[in-house]
């Protein structure tokens, strides 16, 4: 099992570092976006990706 977890940490850094690496300009644009969004909406998009990431493997496995 942590093996499994390892893997998928590893995974998870290597998606999040192409968009950053492809158009670092895009990237930051977008960060600064984030500094403008409040907390609650923030927490949403976090539950909803969650919530995605969770119906997502319970699909494939």
């Amino acid at each position: 099992m942590w093996h499994d977890l390892a893997v998928a940490f590893c995974l998870m850094l290597v998606i999040e570092g192409i968009l950053p690496f492809i158009a670092p300009d895009r990237w930051r644009r977008m960060l600064m976006m984030l500094d403008q969004i409040d907390n609650t909406t923030m927490r949403g998009i976090g539950l909803a990706s969650m919530l995605t990431g969770t119906i997502l493997l319970l699909i494939i496995n």
